[in-house]
Order: C-alpha cells, then structure tokens, then sequence
C-alpha cells in the first residue's frame, strides 16, 4: 500500500466535488486524453510536450511525475491524502476503483479514481510536523513517504487519530530517486509555519483558556467585551460590541469550543437562541476541531446571522491581529515576521 497527495485546485475549489463524488480527480486543465494508452513514461513527456508547447520543457517533466500516477502508479488499496484548503482538517480515503478516463466531462475532470472517504474532517493538530510538513508540498500529486509515514498513519487510523511519534518514526527511509516525492523546495512554507502556530496555541489555550484567546483578538479587533465567569454560561462565552464602552453594534454572542472532536448541530441551535435571549445582534461560533457537515450545512441559512471560526479562522485572524494582541499572550506565543520569496509551483 503506498500513500498519495491530492491537491484539489490551488484554494481547494474542488474539495467537495472530489468527497460528493466519492473519487480524486486529475484537475490538469484541457488534458482530454486517455493517459493509460500513454503508459511510456517517455511517450506522454514527448505528448505533453507538444501538448503544452507554450510551457519549459523543465516545468513540463515535473508535471509529467504529477500527471502520471493516477493511471498508472496509483493501485487498488492505495490510501489518499487530501489537505483541505477550506478548513483546518485533512481528508483520507482509499483507492477502490481503477483510472477512468470521461472524454465528455466538464474541464477538467477528464480523469478519475473512485476513493472511499473513510475519515474525514480530521483535525490537522492531530498529525506531526513531520508529516503535516509532507502534507504541504505545492505538488497537485505526490508519493508520502519520508519518515515511515505509512505505518505511522495506518497505526493513527487505528488509535483514533492519534498518534504515537516517539514509538514508530524511524531513520529516514532511502528514498529513490523519483520525480513524485518532494524535497524542502516544494513545500508551503507558509502552510507549514500556520501548523507550528497552532500546535502552540493549543497546547497553551486548550480547554477554558481558548476564551481568553478569542476574547483579545476581539479586542484587538475594536470591541469592548464582557467575559462569562467558567461554569454555566447561558448558551455564550463572551459577549461583544464595537465602541470604548461596547455601546456600538454589531453585537456578539461568542461561544467557544476547543474540544477534539468537530462540534455538531445542537451548539450552533444554542448560540441562535442566545441571540435573541441576549438581545444581540449577531453570533460568532468558534470551534478549534471544526464543525460537523450539520452544521456546515447552515452557513448559508445563517449567513447574516452567525459566523463560524474554525482553527483556519482563529489561526488567520490571530496573525492578522497579533500586533494587538495582549502581551501576555504575545509572550507565550512569540512570533516574528519574517519576509521569503514567493515561489509558485510552476516556476
């Protein structure tokens, strides 16, 4: 069994197409071709070749080592990782079906595999570095295999997502020399320091302490807020309103959750009833583990009336903010900006 990177379009465009549809698509735009009649590694690098005459032979043969899998690499019972680009979580399912090519399909979902989503929504926070590292490369597809990732994933999958570094990760395996791993240049940098931030603030905000987290990047943000003594809360944590004494509008019923699990449908009915017990204008829902499809399902009916943060969210506006911050916090989670060139995968 080997372990393969799915990206879903640059800002995960087709995430939900790719788990409604139960498959991995191959979104190369324009490649209406039946690449298993290509299966020469040689002949569909001269194809693509002419095909993209516009593009450097040099960009082509690293898509050549993107494009071939799917057909001819890529097996039955082969495991998929998908990184959501919607959310803090990654997706992974297994290979059941072989390469299908669908010439009349919609640009560009010419070439598919049928995948079993097994687990999905899982909380980026629960996977190492190491393989969160691997999990950033800029490649569309890649092989996973640095670090003994393949066990130490089946053994996670196995331990409900949890995992046990310090007992399966082993010397480096010798990789060969194959255009379909990656190597440090091909990672996303910024992906990769957003997973370091958030493993931090976890392990310093987990449980009532996350309150305190979302209440200063309100702060930071203009509100005046007032803070929930821990205990019964009503249905919020946090209340808030713009203007120095929070006499402005909107204003917020926040309620926060940092549990391990995605929260699901009852919470978000809670915090709608606050609203209105409180006289608010508007909600704020923060969930570090995510939300469940149930709730996920609402956003658009309560567009203009509840926002949903997720780690992506908090970890964003934490960044956008931190100049803000209190200093207290800013102390237990030190960051320093630091300025890299922008590279795309392409270049």
């Amino acid at each position: 069994m080997a372990i393969w990177l799915f990206r879903a379009g640059k800002s995960g465009e087709y995430e939900n197409k790719f788990l409604n549809d139960g498959k991995i698509y191959l979104t190369w735009d324009e490649l209406n071709t039946d690449l298993s009649k290509l299966s020469d590694r040689q002949g569909l690098l001269e194809y693509l070749l002419n095909f993209y005459s516009d593009a450097k032979r040099n960009t082509v043969r690293n898509w050549l080592g993107q494009i071939y899998p799917i057909a001819h690499r890529i097996k039955k019972g082969d495991w998929i990782i998908l990184p959501s680009k919607l959310k803090s979580a990654i997706h992974i399912g297994k290979v059941i079906g072989e390469y299908e090519y669908h010439p009349k399909a919609n640009n560009p979902f010419f070439h598919s595999r049928k995948v079993d989503w097994f687990a999905t929504d899982i909380p980026r926070s629960k996977f190492d570095q190491d393989l969160l590292y691997s999990f950033g490369a800029f490649m569309t597809v890649c092989q996973i295999q640095r670090n003994n990732a393949e066990e130490r994933i089946k053994s996670m999958s196995k331990n409900n997502w949890s995992s046990k570094q310090s007992d399966l990760v082993k010397k480096q395996d010798e990789i060969a020399d194959d255009d379909t791993t990656i190597d440090s240049s091909q990672i996303d940098l910024e992906e990769f320091a957003n997973d370091q931030i958030a493993k931090l603030i976890i392990r310093k905000f987990k449980g009532h302490r996350m309150e305190f987290l979302i209440e200063s990047i309100l702060q930071a943000k203009g509100y005046t807020t007032y803070h929930s003594p821990e205990g019964a809360d009503k249905g919020i944590d946090i209340l808030a309103a713009p203007q120095p004494m929070g006499f402005g509008q909107p204003r917020l019923c926040v309620q926060v959750k940092s549990t391990d699990s995605p929260i699901d449908r009852p919470t978000l009915d809670q915090l709608i009833g606050a609203i209105h017990n409180f006289g608010a204008d508007q909600g704020l829902l923060v969930s570090w583990s995510g939300f469940k499809s149930s709730v996920e399902k609402e956003r658009p009916n309560q567009f203009f009336k509840v926002r949903l943060w997720s780690q992506k969210e908090i970890i964003d506006e934490f960044i956008k903010n931190y100049d803000k911050l209190d200093e207290e916090i800013k102390a237990e989670i030190p960051l320093k900006r630091v300025w890299a060139l922008s590279i795309s995968e392409n270049e």
